[in-house]
């Protein structure tokens, strides 16, 4: 039989494990050694965990008589760069990974080890099998990715998520593949996600109407009321009031914590960015030019000679609304709904993130954290960004080109 017919799987191979404090030149010195031997590399992991390091090198075993040598030569090149090794014999390459690829990611803080032991069980017990394990990020949450195989992304999620509400942690899956990274427009509610308040109870507070506008804003973002009446009847409520205080409004929006982050990390690795809001275009189009976004969109409270006329104007963004809006923003970044990423946190934002490639609800109430792809329940926006396979480092760098 010739090397060609011979199966991957009947090929003799050594495992040469490395292990030891990391310092420069150890990946080179490990290779330079093995060159020696005329092997072929199959496969390298690497990881560097507190400053020590685990190399893994499966190669082909070298030719007759020199396995010996090798081993020899491996284990004094180790010795002198104060490391260990290991080299174990065996036949062909890895197990083949199952069908079904998904990536887990979990959120804590802090990330306990009575968490991550239940979430590693929970997905053998589904049949999974976990390939690698990588940190996302160890501030503001520590964030682990779970590479998952041999079962499908659905069931997975279904099976994670009573283990992460009763951890207290927050666990993200989604399918591993190319879209992942490919995910290239993401739009916000605005309300309680991109900012912290809920403008119309900002322009309610001048009214001297807050708690009556809260009370019915409450209801409609538990789904108890229709979006459309709710809207109509809360800003009859301001009819009268000064436009001035438009710009009062505008300067005493609070940002959400990480929202600055989010935005100009995404920005700065080619991501469009767009907001939907069912408040009003007098804040988000400062928004859209205070943060640099692509898209916005809201309702328009109507102004005549200089006061609020209790009504709005043009189009209705409610909740069939926001998934419309998604739907032209993405065909305006010319990208597939597939590539898109919807955050929101109540019942109007829920069409949106369904028809969103992912769907992330972000500190929302229950009815939508249950229907949504996942959902993030720390109140720093910027964590979104592991969702998208972003790590920490990422983030820095970001901020670093913005400096720059």
């Amino acid at each position: 039989m010739s090397a060609s017919q011979t199966s991957s799987s009947d090929v003799p191979t050594l495992l040469v494990k490395i292990f030891g404090k990391d310092s420069p030149g150890i990946t080179a010195g490990l290779f330079d050694t093995l060159a020696a031997y005329s092997v072929d590399v199959v496969d390298i992991e690497q990881v560097v965990t507190r400053g020590r390091m685990v190399l893994c090198a499966l190669v082909t075993e070298p030719p007759k008589g020199l396995e010996g040598d090798l081993r020899a030569t491996v284990h004094s090149w180790a010795e002198s760069m104060k490391m260990q090794a290991e080299i174990i014999s065996g036949l062909g390459d890895n197990r083949p990974r199952g069908l079904g690829r998904s990536l887990v990611t979990v959120l804590g803080h802090p990330l306990t080890a009575e968490a991550t032991a239940a979430i590693a069980a929970r997905i053998t017990k589904t049949g999974g099998n976990i390939d690698r394990i990588f940190r996302l990020a160890k501030y503001p949450v520590t964030a682990v990715e779970f590479a998952v195989s041999g079962v499908e992304t659905e069931p997975l999620r279904t099976a994670l998520a009573p283990d992460a509400a009763k951890l207290g942690i927050d666990v993200a899956v989604v399918a591993a593949g190319l879209y992942r990274r490919a995910q290239r427009l993401v739009v916000m509610d605005v309300d309680s996600t991109l900012i912290q308040d809920e403008v119309i109870e900002l322009f309610a507070a001048h009214a001297g109407c807050e708690d009556e506008v809260a009370e019915v804003t409450a209801a409609a973002m538990r789904g108890e009321l229709d979006f459309e009446q709710s809207l109509h009847a809360r800003v009859a409520l301001l009819e009268g009031l000064d436009a001035s205080v438009v710009d009062k409004v505008r300067s005493e929006v609070r940002l959400t914590p990480g929202a600055r982050t989010l935005i100009r990390t995404l920005k700065r690795l080619g991501y469009q960015v767009g907001v939907v809001s069912g408040g009003f275009t007098q804040v988000t189009d400062d928004l859209k030019e205070r943060l640099g976004l692509d898209f916005a969109q809201a309702n328009t409270l109507e102004i005549v000679d200089g006061k609020l006329t209790g009504k709005v104007t043009g189009e209705i963004v409610d909740r069939a609304g926001k998934a419309r809006l998604l739907r032209r923003f993405a065909a305006e970044a010319g990208v597939p709904l597939s590539q898109t990423v919807a955050i929101g946190d109540g019942a109007n934002d829920l069409d949106m993130l369904n028809a969103a490639g992912l769907g992330v609800a972000f500190n929302a109430k229950p009815v939508v954290r249950q229907a949504a792809h996942t959902a993030v329940n720390f109140p720093f926006l910027d964590t979104v960004l592991y969702l998208l396979g972003i790590t920490r480092e990422e983030v820095e760098a970001a901020d670093t080109l913005d400096t720059a």
